[in-house]
C-alpha cells in the first residue's frame, strides 16, 4: 500500500511564485495547496493540517513570521522566503521557530531538498527571546549565508571561529552571535590579542594576584571573569603567543582556570568566540598555532567576504553609512549619484568595509553638494590623473633642483628633449607605430612628428 502524498501549504501573493512551486513540488510528488494571503491559510488551518508551509514575509494583509507562534504549537516546519532579506530579519524567522529561511530568487533544487527535511522533520525546537537590531547588511549570498547561520547559532552555545580579511566586519558577527543567544542579558567582552603585549596577555585574560609579579600591587580581575555569564570575543586570535595558547585551551577545555599567581580555582562561565584575518590552518602547519586549540575553536567556522566579492552589497552599505554619519555629525544627507555608486562598486577596497564607512564619514563633510558625484571621490578618475600629475612633476622638480645642484645648465634643452622622447614613444605604443595617429594623439602634425623623431634619432 503507497503512503500518502507530504502535504505542502504555499503562502506567497505573487502568483508566478505560487504556480512555479506548485509545478515543481508537484512534479516531486508532494500534494500542494495555494494561498495568497494569511487569513486565507488560517482559515485552511481549522480544517486540516499540512505537512510543510512554504511562507513568505510580505503579505498583503500582514506579515508572514506572525503565523509562525501557531503553526510552530502544531509542530508544522515553516520554510520563510523572502526577498527582502537582512540578518534581524534571519533571525527573528529561526528564534520564532523557522525550518529554514530562503531569500529570493531561490534555487528549486534547494527549495526541493528542503521541504524533504521539512516534511521529515517530526520535533520543533522551543523559541528563544526576540532579536534585536544590528548593524550587519547585505543582500549578496555570502551575506545571507552569515544570517543563516547567525540564526541557527541562536540557539546554541558552541564555540565559534569568525574568519576574514581586516575591516570586513568580524567583531560586529561576534556582536551579534552573542545577542542573539542566551547569554545575551550578560557581557560582551571584546579583547585584541595583537594589541597586548605578550608578557601582559595573560594577566589580562586571567587576572592577577595582589604580588604575582613586580608592579602587581592589587588583585586584578581578567577578561574570563569580566565576561561571566556572557561572551567572550577573542580578536586576532592567531597572534596568540603558543605559551599562552595551551593555557586557554586547557581553559576551553577543563572549564576552570587560575589567576595569574593564584590559588583559588576559577569556574570560566563564558562563551568563546575567536576570529582572526590569518590562514589558522597554514599557521598550524608553519608550527605557530597549536593543532588542538585550532580544533577545538574551529568548531563551527564563519567566512567574512571581502567587500570586493560583495559588490551588490556596497550600495545599501554606503547608504546606511552616509545616513549614520550625517545622525553623527548632525549634518545634512548626502545621495550617492548612479555614476558614483557605479564607481564604488568596481573599486578593490583594500579596507573592506571600514574603509567604506570611513569613506562615507569623508564624504559627509566634504563633498561640497547634496549629490556626491564621481569626482568627489578621492579615488575617482579625475583624483587619480591629478595625483599622478603631481607625482611626475614632483620627480621633475627633484631631478632640476639636483641638476642645478651639480652646477649643471641648459636644464630646459635636455629636459624637453627627454619630454619629446617619452611622450613620443608612449604615443607611437598607443598607435602600433601608426605616425599620422601618434601625431594626432599628440596635438601636433605629421610633419613636427617626423622632425621631432629625426632631433631624437
Amino acid at each position: 500500500m503507497t503512503a500518502d502524498p507530504s502535504t505542502v501549504w504555499v503562502l506567497d501573493d505573487d502568483e508566478s511564485i505560487r504556480f512555479v512551486l506548485q509545478q515543481t513540488l508537484s512534479a516531486e510528488g508532494l500534494s500542494v495547496a495555494l494561498f495568497s494571503t494569511l487569513s486565507e491559510i488560517n482559515d485552511a488551518l481549522s480544517d486540516s493540517l499540512p505537512d510543510a508551509v512554504i511562507a513568505d514575509v510580505k503579505l498583503p494583509d500582514g506579515d508572514g513570521l506572525s503565523m509562525l507562534d501557531s503553526l510552530h504549537e502544531r509542530q508544522i516546519p515553516v520554510i520563510v522566503m523572502t526577498a527582502y532579506s537582512d540578518l534581524d530579519l534571519a533571525v527573528q524567522a529561526f528564534q520564532q521557530g523557522a525550518f529554514e529561511y530562503l531569500s529570493k530568487p531561490f534555487d528549486l533544487d534547494t527549495v526541493i531538498a528542503t521541504v524533504r527535511k521539512a516534511c521529515a522533520a517530526e520535533t520543533r525546537k522551543p523559541k528563544p527571546p526576540p532579536a534585536v537590531r544590528s548593524e550587519l547588511l547585505g543582500d549578496s549570498p555570502a551575506m545571507q549565508e552569515v544570517f543563516r547561520t547567525i540564526g541557527r547559532l541562536s540557539r546554541s552555545e558552541i564555540s565559534v571561529l569568525i574568519t576574514g580579511e581586516t575591516g570586513t566586519g568580524k567583531e560586529l558577527v561576534a556582536q551579534a552571535l552573542h545577542r542573539h543567544s542566551r547569554r545575551a542579558a550578560g557581557p560582551f567582552i571584546a579583547i585584541n590579542t595583537a594589541a597586548i603585549p605578550a608578557d601582559l596577555l595573560e594577566s589580562e585574560l586571567f587576572g592577577h594576584e595582589k604580588g604575582a609579579f613586580t608592579g602587581a600591587i592589587a588583585r586584578r580581575t581578567g577578561r574570563f571573569e569580566e565576561a561571566r555569564g556572557g561572551t567572550l570575543f577573542l580578536d586576532e586570535i592567531g597572534d596568540m603567543p603558543l605559551a599562552l595558547q595551551t593555557r586557554l585551551l586547557r581553559v576551553l577545555a577543563e572549564g576552570d582556570y587560575y589567576r595569574v599567581g593564584g590559588r583559588d580555582l576559577l569556574r570560566a562561565d563564558v562563551r568563546v568566540i575567536a576570529a582572526t584575518h590569518q590562514d589558522l590552518a597554514q599557521h598550524v602547519a608553519d608550527g605557530g598555532f597549536r593543532e588542538d586549540l585550532f580544533h577545538r575553536l574551529n568548531v563551527i567556522r564563519i567566512h567574512l567576504p571581502p567587500l570586493r566579492e560583495r559588490h551588490e552589497d556596497i550600495g545599501m552599505l554606503a547608504e546606511h553609512f552616509l545616513s549614520l554619519s550625517a545622525r553623527e555629525m548632525q549634518l545634512e544627507r548626502k545621495e550617492l549619484r548612479p555614476e558614483t555608486l557605479k564607481l564604488l562598486q568596481t573599486h578593490d577596497w583594500p579596507g573592506n568595509v571600514r574603509q567604506l564607512q570611513n569613506l562615507c564619514r569623508q564624504l559627509c563633510v566634504m563633498a561640497p553638494g547634496e549629490q556626491i558625484f564621481p569626482h568627489d571621490l578621492p579615488f575617482s578618475p579625475s583624483a587619480e590623473d591629478t595625483r599622478q600629475e603631481t607625482d611626475w612633476s614632483k620627480s621633475l622638480e627633484h631631478w632640476a633642483e639636483r641638476q642645478l645642484a651639480l652646477g649643471k645648465d641648459e636644464l630646459l634643452s635636455k629636459a624637453g628633449r627627454a619630454f619629446d622622447r617619452v611622450l613620443i614613444r608612449a604615443a607611437l605604443r598607443q598607435t602600433g607605430g601608426n605616425k599620422r595617429e601618434a601625431a594626432r594623439l599628440l596635438g601636433c602634425s605629421r610633419n613636427t612628428l617626423a622632425r621631432k623623431l629625426k632631433d631624437l634619432s
